[in-house]
C-alpha cells in the first residue's frame, strides 16, 4: 500500500504520465491520441538513456518542461481542479494558479523520472466521450509487480490531442487536487494565500534542489 502511495504521489503529482517511456511493442496502428502519447514518450526515453543527465535534476525538470508543456491542457486542468473558485476568480488570479500549478506538477513529474525509470506501457482500447474528448486506457508495467491501471483523459484542441486528467487504479488527478484545494480555500479563506502558499513551496522545493544540486 505504501509503494502505491508513493507511486501515485509521484505520477499524479506531475500530471503527466503521457510521456512515459513507451512499450517496445507500441505499433503504427496507435490511434491519434495514442500516438500523441507515444510520440512524447519517445522523445523523453532518447535523451534520459544518458545517465549523467539523469543525475542532473534541473536539466531533467527543464527537459519534462519542454516536452510535457505543449501536450497538457494546464488551463482545463487549473479550472477542473478549483471549480467554482475559478468562475469566481479574476484573469490574475487565475494566471498565477495556473502558472504555479503547473510549475509543482513539472517539478513532481521531473523527479518522478528519476526515482522510477523501469518500465513499460500497454495500450488498451481508446473510449470515444465524443469526437474532441477520449479517454485512452493504458496499464503501466514493472517487473515483479501487478500491472497498473493508468487511464488518460484528453481532448483535441487545434487539431491536437492534449491531456487534461489521469486516473490511476480509479483515483483521477483532477478529483484528488480538487479536494487538496478545497481544503485548503476552507482554512485560509481566500485563493490568493492558496496561491501564495503553492508559490511559497515551488520556491522552497527550487530552492533545495540547486542546494542539492
Amino acid at each position: 500500500m505504501k509503494h502505491y502511495f508513493a507511486f501515485f504521489l509521484l505520477l499524479t503529482g506531475s500530471a503527466f504520465l503521457a510521456l512515459l517511456p513507451a512499450s517496445a511493442s507500441a505499433t503504427t496502428d496507435l490511434s491519434p491520441p495514442q500516438k500523441a502519447i507515444e510520440d512524447v514518450s519517445n522523445q523523453m526515453k532518447a535523451q534520459l538513456q544518458d545517465e549523467e543527465f539523469n543525475k542532473d535534476f534541473s536539466r531533467v525538470s527543464e527537459l519534462v518542461e519542454k516536452i510535457i508543456y505543449p501536450h497538457v491542457d494546464f488551463k482545463r486542468i487549473s479550472a477542473l481542479v478549483l471549480g467554482k473558485h475559478w468562475r469566481k476568480a479574476d484573469k490574475q488570479q487565475k494566471a498565477r494558479f495556473t502558472h504555479e500549478f503547473q510549475t509543482m506538477l513539472v517539478r513532481t513529474y521531473a523527479r518522478a523520472f528519476v526515482e522510477f525509470d523501469d518500465w513499460s506501457i500497454r495500450y488498451l482500447p481508446v473510449v470515444k466521450k465524443s469526437s474532441k474528448k477520449v479517454i485512452v486506457k493504458t496499464e503501466i508495467l514493472q517487473p515483479g509487480r501487478q500491472p497498473v491501471a493508468v487511464s488518460y483523459r484528453m481532448v483535441k484542441v487545434d487539431g491536437e490531442w492534449k491531456v487534461y486528467d489521469i486516473i490511476i487504479e480509479g483515483i483521477s488527478l483532477v478529483t484528488n487536487y480538487r479536494k487538496s484545494f478545497k481544503n485548503e480555500m476552507k482554512r485560509t479563506g481566500s485563493l490568493n494565500a492558496v496561491i501564495d502558499t503553492l508559490a511559497q513551496r515551488n520556491a522552497k522545493a527550487l530552492d533545495d534542489s540547486e542546494k542539492n544540486s
